[in-house]
């Protein structure tokens, strides 16, 4: 499709890169990625049915690891398959499935997207590839959206049921009685965007799957699982835990590929003495004006609702003088109605959507047409989400230039990839971690299986012997023994009220009485994150619109908002306690095991909705939230590096531990920086000497702080690395955070560090 330039002095990909790296700031990194050949392979046995309609549609040879995968799927073997973005990883699924059902009619198959979007996507590419065949193969999707009439039809006909985890939890496996042609032939599970499922999502997603293959053996079938993912470290182990079987990796991609140019831009500092820098919301903005001004198709992400719109807003507002029209340039974000989604979808397809700012809704494997430009307004949380934001671009036949621009943020861990980027493109992309042993996870999805089907006495849930976990469920009268099997014997339903968000179904259910007549329910948070979201006074968003909590009632989990019109957001901090209460491993002076963690919300601040400015703060009044987690704990020297001030004041070399391994610790671990709480504590009442921690942020642990343990000195050595790198005097937001007293903060840590490192040894 030829490109519409709306400025006369165009420039095209290239020009801009060129450009971009003349802007005030700092290029952190640029680095080009050649283009590469196909590696082609040989087509596995196959239906010719198949293989004819796949020619047809310009298919004439198979990747390498598309061969390999089909072979595999084929002959009904359990896989997961490791690729970039756009190297056809969908053909890896759809040719064994399709094949199968070809040789045999009975057979069905179960696709899991996480997200509706790449359902959709998904189900428009298997109706063209089966309207080429003209074959009677029934697919469907069965989510939230499917209308009832064609649910009952996709029950008793169809063939491949394309879905999500929420809808299979909720609404397939509590009523697989209605299901039973689906379950009786079932032959493939297909796991998209494997990635994805990790954390306490992916934990959940371990104990659906158990429970689904438990009804398929009730059923007498015995499906393989095809699963795919994006570049982690850890993709095999990862898909084993999640189905429970071992499981063959396929990951040498033979996809071809053009050139793209990776560049880290960090704005100008505008107060040298603080490090502050320019918004990067600004920088993100502009980046994105130029390039729409010049015809240049374009895609910007962003971590945060409120910065979708406010990006959105910036850039159609610059775009008008260039005589761009503001529907050229959309927004696509969760609150979005399922038919604005489908038609933006389709407008950045055809062309008719030149620019569209997202969330990491985007981010996945949903075909948005040929983009030359992806900036990220700050990193994303992880390398793969990077890689995979980064990937959206560079489709095009042609296989010409792509460009992707990370602007970093303020935030810590996007300066300390600024300084260190060697950690972005020299570094293993992290594990994604799940627990699916939790134990309030998994008596939830016990639960929810007995529910399903009753257990017999000695039966196992997975591998796991969950005796215990049953007779625990006996005696509280929520299963009764009988014979020796377990029925469910409550009246409620208990699918519906565990979230596949949360370890455990406490959430805070919000409600709008801003017309006190007709309350109206609009939302709900998990317990574990609505202390420093919700509290009185405080400003929640929905779909654009501002409310202000007015009442908290603890007892009944629930939240009352009303609408306000205010230019301001509320951000609230927290105190943490940490006490150990079971030492499950140690080494050297490190240790994982259980903990008790304490979290006490604290003071909260208002922050203007454009200039980011400070404008006022309070104090939150709610009570000490507590869990049993694990953590990983380091004990330091007694003497820790550092010296009293002429005042008194004392130079705090843990607390800027704590700020810097805040940054450094989500690069390994492959998770957001809420889902870990980093403490300090100059004399620990267990150990009696400094300790630092690094805590599950998770009831039962999801194995983060686990894997600190295992990584040792690495960890240690790499925010050495961090500070030592800085080009700043006495510390600042990239290394050891922005409360800095210029007293010698940066060397006092260092000194610790390498006390730290020298004491691991290896």
């Amino acid at each position: 499709m030829k490109k519409t330039v709306y400025s006369r002095d165009s420039m095209d990909i290239a020009g801009l890169i060129n450009w971009i790296k003349s802007l005030d700031g700092d290029i952190a990194a640029h680095r080009i990625i050649q283009a590469r050949e196909a590696q082609y392979a040989g087509w596995p046995q196959i239906e010719p049915a198949l293989a004819e309609a796949l020619r047809r549609r310009g298919v004439s040879n198979l990747y390498s690891h598309q061969s390999k995968a089909v072979e595999l799927g084929t002959a009904r073997r359990d896989f997961v398959i490791v690729t970039p973005t756009a190297s056809g990883k969908t053909l890896c699924y759809n040719i064994p499935v399709l094949n199968a059902i070809i040789k045999s009619p009975s057979s069905r198959a179960i696709y899991l997207f996480p997200t509706k979007a790449l359902s959709q996507d998904q189900l428009a590419e298997l109706h063209n590839l089966i309207d080429d065949m003209k074959l009677d193969v029934r697919t469907h999707t069965y989510d939230g959206d499917t209308p009832g009439d064609v649910r009952t039809k996709v029950r008793k006909s169809g063939h491949i049921v394309i879905t999500n985890p929420d809808m299979l939890h909720t609404g397939i496996l509590p009523h697989h009685t209605k299901w039973k042609d689906l379950f009786e032939n079932l032959k493939y599970i297909v796991i998209d965007e494997l990635h994805t499922y990790k954390g306490i999502y992916g934990s959940h997603l371990a104990m659906i799957l158990r429970r689904l293959l438990r009804i398929c053996e009730f059923y007498g079938s015995k499906p393989s699982f095809i699963c795919c993912s994006a570049t982690i470290a850890n993709p095999r182990a990862l898909a084993s835990e999640l189905v429970g079987r071992d499981v063959e990796l396929v990951s040498l991609n033979g996809a071809p590929s053009g050139e793209k140019h990776i560049i880290f831009f960090n704005p100008p500092v505008v107060n040298e003495p603080l490090g502050i820098r320019e918004s990067s919301l600004m920088a993100s903005a502009r980046i994105a004006i130029k390039a729409v001004s010049n015809g240049i198709r374009t895609i910007v992400f962003s971590r945060s609702r409120i910065n979708v719109e406010l990006l959105l807003k910036y850039i159609q507002n610059a775009a008008a003088p260039h005589a761009i029209p503001r529907e050229r340039i959309a927004g696509y974000r969760g609150g979005y109605l399922p038919n604005e989604r489908r038609a933006i979808e389709h407008g950045l397809r055809d062309g008719k959507i030149h620019c569209v700012v997202s969330t990491n809704a985007l981010e996945l494997g949903i075909d948005i047409g040929s983009l030359e430009l992806a900036i990220l307004h700050g990193y994303p949380g992880s390398i793969a989400s990077a890689w995979q934001q980064m990937g959206r671009t560079g489709r095009r036949a042609d296989g010409g230039i792509s460009a992707a621009v990370m602007v970093a943020s303020s935030l810590q861990i996007d300066q300390f990839l600024s300084v260190n980027p060697s950690y972005f493109f020299g570094a293993s992309p992290e594990h994604a971690r799940i627990n699916p042993s939790n134990p309030y996870i998994q008596v939830g999805h016990i639960k929810c299986s007995s529910f399903e089907l009753p257990f017999f006495e000695g039966e196992k849930f997975g591998q796991e012997d969950i005796t215990e976990a049953l007779d625990y469920l006996a005696r509280h009268n929520v299963l009764h023994n009988t014979e020796g099997r377990y029925f469910w014997q409550e009246d409620s339903y208990p699918a519906a009220s565990l979230s596949l968000r949360s370890a455990t179904s406490e959430n805070f259910v919000i409600h709008d009485i801003t017309d006190a007549a007709h309350p109206a329910v609009i939302g709900q948070m998990d317990r574990r994150t609505a202390p420093t979201l919700i509290f009185p006074q405080a400003i929640y968003f929905h779909a654009g619109e501002a409310y202000q909590v007015h009442e908290l009632d603890h007892e009944e989990m629930r939240c009352y908002v009303k609408k306000v019109d205010v230019d301001y957001y509320t951000d609230g901090d927290s105190s943490a306690r940490i006490e150990v209460l079971d030492e499950m491993e140690t080494a050297e002076n490190m240790g994982w095991g259980e903990v008790l963690l304490a979290i006490r919300p604290t003071i909260y601040k208002k922050i203007k909705l454009l200039t980011h400015e400070n404008v006022g703060y309070g104090h939150i009044h709610l009570p000490e939230e507590q869990m049993h987690t694990t953590a990983f704990w380091i004990n330091l020297p007694e003497a820790l590096p550092g010296r009293e001030l002429a005042d008194g004041e004392k130079i705090e070399s843990l607390h800027a531990l704590v700020n810097l391994l805040k940054s450094v610790a989500p690069l390994f671990l492959m998770c957001d920086r809420g889902d870990i709480i980093v403490k300090g504590h100059e004399r620990d009442p267990h150990f009696r000497v400094p300790t630092l921690f690094v805590a599950d942020n998770v009831p039962g642990g999801i194995g983060l702080s686990e894997e600190l343990f295992d990584l040792g000195k690495s960890l240690f050595s790499s925010c050495l690395d961090a500070v030592s790198n800085c080009k700043c005097k006495w510390g600042c937001p990239a290394c050891i955070g922005a409360t800095v007293y210029d007293h010698g903060e940066k060397q006092a840590v260092k000194e610790l560090l390498a006390k730290i490192t020298k004491k691991l040894g290896k």
